[in-house]
């Protein structure tokens, strides 16, 4: 397993042999530089858990446990991971038994400190104030792999809710919003909205759809293709309902031993029903997880959130793995921005942390990124990012990589504009620093 110094090395060493050969490497785009060497096959789905709020790197990813109480307060004691040289924070133990599944990016950074616009950059790539709605990563992944996406739930979940910030389909329109199931997958029945109504049995349902086919007769004295279109819809609304697919939603199909490796809480059981989408077809899940905009008694909420996150996402890269589908999964996790590295002890904040977008961690896993490193790093106290800034675009676009998208790809929009699929990287900021994991 390479650490990150092997990474660079590596990296280094390429572009050394380019320029040994002759290869004029500033004008060449950075993905060309990594187009000869083996590619692994494309990823076919992406979960993505959203930390919604903003988590703190200090005490999740990228603990500065020197920098003294005022920065860690009593997370103070990061434990060692099975890559060597790394540590995560001490309320992570079973992540830090999987650290070579996984890689971490501890040099995320945009400077925006509103969850609205920070939410927006982070989940499309773009800035906002241009006149443009973009689309999330989601949307776009539906869109691109809609084709692929088998049966009939929508390509595109989120459990349990939508994000909220801005509309996730952009302009590319309704019919790429996420499917947000409600409901709550820790309850006795997860009420998915629209497919699994709490109290209502199968022969309800059975005798309702027959009671609508009987009091339906207009269609059939004025027969047409819009009246075709409502009755196939139908029909499969109750495909649906009553069918196979719909099972997806019923965790009590798992067995109570996969059920408790999750945790028994809302979180836990969300990573659940995302592996099952995942087995379905579905092509992109967010379980959007909130809690993490910590601006009080920021400590006692990180004991009870971590153990919580760290029992659910350890559960799900063990089953992808087990399953045979960590590696066309992507597995994506982080928020909107950091939190600041100094502890606010004053009232009414009592110990809590603020909004912080200048630095902040992600990871990144399966899908065939490697795993085992650490991109990027962040000062003495986390305050700024002094080695490999990478930037929202710079992620989704490894993403959109390892997905089998082409970086030249454009965006269909209302108005035949022309929209790139991400924006263009700065030129002046050299190679993406993420192609180290591809």
């Amino acid at each position: 397993m390479r650490t990150e110094r092997a990474v660079a090395t590596t990296r280094r060493g390429f572009l050394r042999a380019g320029l040994a050969a002759g290869i004029a490497l500033p004008l060449i785009p950075a993905r060309s530089l990594f187009a000869a060497l083996p590619q692994k096959p494309a990823a076919k789905a992406v979960v993505q858990i959203w930390m919604w709020g903003g988590p703190s790197h200090l005490d999740t990813f990228d603990p500065k446990p020197a920098a003294g109480n005022d920065y860690c307060g009593p997370l103070n004691a990061p434990i060692a991971t099975a890559v060597e040289g790394t540590r995560i924070s001490q309320l992570l133990p079973q992540l830090a038994k999987q650290a070579k599944s996984y890689s971490l990016i501890r040099s995320m950074t945009h400077g925006i400190n509103a969850h609205e616009t920070a939410s927006y950059m982070v989940q499309t790539g773009h800035q906002s104030g241009d006149g443009l709605v973009y689309p999330a990563v989601g949307a776009v992944v539906a869109l691109k792999k809609a084709a692929k996406s088998t049966g009939l739930i929508p390509p595109y979940v989120a459990i349990t809710k939508p994000l909220g910030r801005f509309s996730e389909a952009g302009f590319l329109g309704s019919r790429y919003k996420p499917y947000a199931t409600g409901g709550d997958p820790n309850a006795k029945v997860f009420a998915a909205e629209g497919i699994v109504t709490e109290g209502i049995t199968r022969e309800q349902q059975e005798r309702r759809r027959d009671l609508l086919k009987q009091l339906d007769t207009l269609d059939k004295k004025h027969p047409s293709p819009l009246f075709q279109a409502i009755d196939s819809s139908r029909e499969e609304a109750y495909a649906l309902i009553l069918g196979e697919p719909g099972k997806v939603f019923d965790l009590s199909l798992e067995k109570d031993t996969v059920r408790d490796r999750y945790g028994r809480n809302t979180f836990g059981q969300s990573c659940l029903a995302a592996r099952r989408l995942i087995e379905q077809g579905v092509v992109y899940v967010s379980v959007n997880y909130p809690g993490w905009d910590t601006h009080k008694q920021h400590f006692s909420t990180m004991n009870r959130k971590l153990p919580e996150f760290d029992t659910g996402l350890s559960a799900l890269i063990d089953d992808l793995t087990q399953r045979g589908l960590f590696e066309s999964t992507i597995v994506w996790c982080g928020g909107e921005f950091g939190r600041t590295p100094k502890v606010q002890w004053d009232a009414p904040w009592n110990g809590g942390r603020g909004h912080y977008g200048k630095a902040f961690s992600s990871l990144i896993a399966g899908g065939g990124f490697l795993g085992g490193q650490v991109i990027g790093a962040t000062d003495a106290r986390g305050e700024e990012v002094e080695k490999d800034p990478v930037y929202p675009t710079d992620l989704i676009s490894a993403i959109y990589g390892r997905l089998g998208f082409n970086a030249s790809d454009t965006l269909p929009h209302p108005q035949g504009l022309t929209i790139p699929l991400v924006p263009a990287r700065d030129a002046s900021a050299g190679p993406n620093p993420l192609n180290a994991l591809i």
